[in-house]
């Protein structure tokens, strides 16, 4: 969902068919005032890459001066102005595995890169990281464009690419990772793409138990609260945490969640 930045005074909306931009007119001066209204056109969205999930689900990168959007079938999914949760999902996740000297670390779904960014930025010079990601083209947006908003964390040494499908990764690995990061979908129940629930429901659960090293961790980034997912961890035998972050941590924006399960040692 885009939105506008929302003032104390009244504006009106309108668009121009001729102009691509859209015209904030603000109504806000005195009413005694016989002068026109003022008018401030923003910049037009701009689109710079599109790519069409496994499912159908059509994914579009656009940008609006320094505003970059990944959409689903022109449902917003992320901003590049609102990523403090995702930050946080690193942060949380890795607490534990900062203190290892050779930590290996899964990140499932690349998204602008923010969280691996935050992983790295935690994790030891001698971790590895390894990036799970279904489309190239999100892969070539992180190179591309979108590179230097998390100061172009694919370049990092620790880092190696998977493409393909998470879940076939964590079906394959045994006792493989100190810790699992997900941020795939809106949350482990509401999804844009209806095969990411795999990931989510009592086998891939079982998967990622399997994949993590005894006391290793699963870090679960979720638009939400979700009870049952808490249920559906704590039945998997982890210890469970629900951490509530906000978009743009100490700053505010919307309410989002991160599960903390850790597998026992």
């Amino acid at each position: 969902m885009l939105r506008f930045v929302s003032h104390r005074r009244v504006t009106e909306i309108t668009c121009s068919a001729s102009n691509p931009g859209t015209a904030l007119t603000d109504t806000s001066s005195n009413e005694n005032s016989s002068g026109p209204a003022k008018i401030t056109l923003l910049k037009p969205w701009q689109l710079l890459g599109k790519t069409i999930a496994p499912d159908g689900t059509v994914l579009k990168l656009t940008r609006r001066a320094d505003e970059y959007i990944i959409a689903a079938d022109d449902k917003s999914l992320m901003s590049s102005r609102m990523h403090g949760s995702e930050d946080a999902l690193a942060t949380l996740g890795c607490a534990k595995a900062s203190t290892l000297p050779r930590p290996c670390v899964l990140v499932g779904g690349l998204g602008m890169g923010f969280t691996l960014r935050a992983a790295l930025d935690v994790l030891p010079r001698q971790a590895t990281v390894i990036v799970s990601e279904i489309l190239p083209a999100v892969v070539e947006w992180n190179r591309g464009p979108l590179g230097a908003l998390a100061g172009h964390p694919l370049n990092d040494a620790r880092v190696s690419i998977q493409a393909g499908d998470v879940r076939t990764l964590l079906s394959a690995a045994r006792a493989r990772f100190d810790v699992v990061l997900l941020d795939v979908d809106n949350s482990p129940s509401e999804f844009t793409i209806a095969g990411n629930a795999g990931l989510y429901d009592d086998r891939g659960v079982t998967a990622i138990r399997a994949a993590l090293k005894p006391d290793g961790v699963l870090a679960v980034w979720s638009a939400r609260q979700d009870p049952k997912f808490e249920q559906r961890l704590r039945r998997a035998a982890f210890a469970v945490q629900a951490n509530p972050v906000r978009a743009r941590q100490r700053q505010g924006g919307a309410h989002h969640t991160i599960f903390l399960a850790q597998k026992p040692a």
